[in-house]
């Protein structure tokens, strides 16, 4: 078993999923490939299994970050010691890999991939940009470490990190700032690498229409809760994944 794992949340990307799979393979062939099926009621699992990732599939679809925590109790539970996380859609350009894994080799426990490190800004919508430049304002802020990206799904983690996330607490819709928030407030260390984002070639964005007005309230809900918030003493610490093994 190699030591990184690839981790690739995925809910109908057929007809995508499998490109995004040779990209790892060939910039990474040594690792170590899961990809989380939340639920597709496409080809999506079948096409991964057919490119020789592992699938966890999910019964039914559970949102974006129950698929994340998924694949972190997953590594976990094999100790991985390093995770890399990467969009099903083909958005996430797999060269960047090694410049993730390259800053945890450098010392930081989380690496962040940035669209906007690099002075590109990629065509999106005017709200969202704002969105965008207001969280990063707040991660920045809270955390010392300049976050220009803190949307972004691309990242890379230790097994430390990995352990700080894998419980049930962790947040089933939009992981984002507060989770960078919430590790740096755990003590480890984050980075932000500049990574190459390309256009979505097909699917369906989370932060579409209605979801981005929702996106921005709930983040700035959990944020402004964040001093006061503790693990409930109720809830399971090790979490028994939903996913089926294919």
């Amino acid at each position: 078993m190699s030591s990184t794992l690839i981790l690739i949340p995925a809910h109908n990307e057929a007809g995508r999923i499998h490109r995004v799979i040779e990209g790892v393979r060939g910039s990474h062939p040594r690792a170590d490939v899961v990809v989380v099926d939340d639920g597709s009621t496409d080809e999506t699992g079948e096409e991964a299994r057919a490119r020789g990732a592992r699938v966890l599939r999910h019964p039914f679809n559970l949102g974006y970050g129950a698929s994340l925590l998924t694949g972190y109790v997953y590594a976990k539970q094999r100790g991985y010691r390093r995770v890399v996380q990467l969009d099903g859609d083909g958005q996430h350009d797999p060269s960047g890999i090694s410049k993730l894994l390259g800053a945890l080799d450098s010392g930081a426990d989380v690496a962040v991939g940035s669209r906007y490190l690099a002075g590109r800004s990629p065509a999106t919508s005017f709200g969202r940009r704002l969105g965008s430049r207001l969280f990063s304002w707040i991660v920045t802020r809270w955390t010392g470490t300049r976050i220009t990206d803190p949307t972004s799904g691309y990242q890379a983690m230790t097994a430390t990190a990995i352990a700080e996330l894998a419980h049930a607490g962790f947040p089933e819709d939009y992981p984002d700032a507060d989770v960078l928030i919430t590790l740096s407030r755990a003590g480890l260390s984050l980075t932000e690498v500049s990574v190459d984002m390309r256009e979505r070639s097909g699917g369906v964005s989370m932060h579409r229409g209605g979801r981005a007005a929702y996106y921005a309230y709930k983040m700035l809900l959990t944020l402004s809760l964040l001093p006061v918030r503790r693990r409930s003493p109720y809830r399971a610490e090790r979490p028994s994944s939903p996913a089926r093994a294919g």
